[in-house]
């Protein structure tokens, strides 16, 4: 309990410090969660529109889950050398992959009697993408880019390893900062997770129709799990 307490004092005894620490591990992060999104995404959905090449994004993505970022990094100083670029690559490698999944299986799992109305209705290809898929696969899709995120945030902290920074430079210098800085350093990267995945909730609420926001009361893993789950029984039903 008296190392807690420390941990807790060691915020008010190096605020400059763990200020630093903490924007270098966000700058990080969100570097590579936007590379993740920007390939992610868009390939995804495009992906699930076409309903092609799904034997692909699954098993691509489970190859590239599979790889311990660590391991990834280790690789990277070979070939990027120790510093930014090869953090952002592992990181990516990381993100994309749960990302990729997820917006897939959300479109391409839509409600093909909704997309049928929508042609049926005189609708181009990209206006039934536009107006009826990604409305329809956006708690799916966000529940992705959650998940992704909080891998990315939490495991940002092997960047140091690699001369990227972050609060990873206090977790593991403990003859410098002692036990109390490394509990500090995990407790401000579990707070970052929490708060970042808190808010990028209220965005995804904010971005799914209302009618599917009973939806979101499910943990990312549950929407997941549960979403082929009901079209499933929808199947069975009818």
């Amino acid at each position: 309990m008296r190392t807690l307490l420390d941990s807790f004092t060691f915020f008010g005894n190096h605020p400059g410090l763990m200020r630093d620490k903490t924007l270098a591990h966000l700058a990080i992060s969100f570097a590579s969660i936007g590379v993740a999104l920007a390939i992610a995404i868009p390939l995804g959905v495009w992906m699930g529109h076409l309903h092609r090449a799904s034997f692909l994004a699954i098993n691509v993505s489970n190859v590239f889950r599979a790889l311990p970022s660590l391991a990834m990094i280790s690789i990277g100083i070979g070939v990027l050398g120790i510093g930014f670029a090869n953090v952002l690559v592992a990181l990516v490698v990381l993100a994309a992959p749960v990302m990729l999944t997820n917006a897939y299986v959300a479109v391409e799992q839509v409600d093909r009697n909704a997309v049928e109305a929508a042609r049926a209705a005189g609708m181009r290809p990209w206006q039934v993408l536009a107006r009826v898929e990604l409305p329809l696969a956006a708690p799916l899709i966000f529940a992705g880019i959650r998940t992704g995120t909080v891998y990315v945030v939490a495991t940002a902290t092997l960047a140091t390893f690699a001369g990227g920074g972050g609060l990873g430079d206090v977790i593991v210098n403990e003859p410098t900062y002692g036990v109390p800085g490394v509990i500090a350093g995990s407790l401000a990267i579990t707070v970052l997770a929490f708060v970042i995945d808190g808010l990028l909730a209220l965005v995804q609420r904010a971005a799914t129709p209302r009618p599917l926001r009973r939806q979101t009361r499910f943990s990312r893993a549950a929407i997941v799990v549960a979403e082929p789950a009901t079209d499933d029984l929808v199947v069975q039903r009818s």
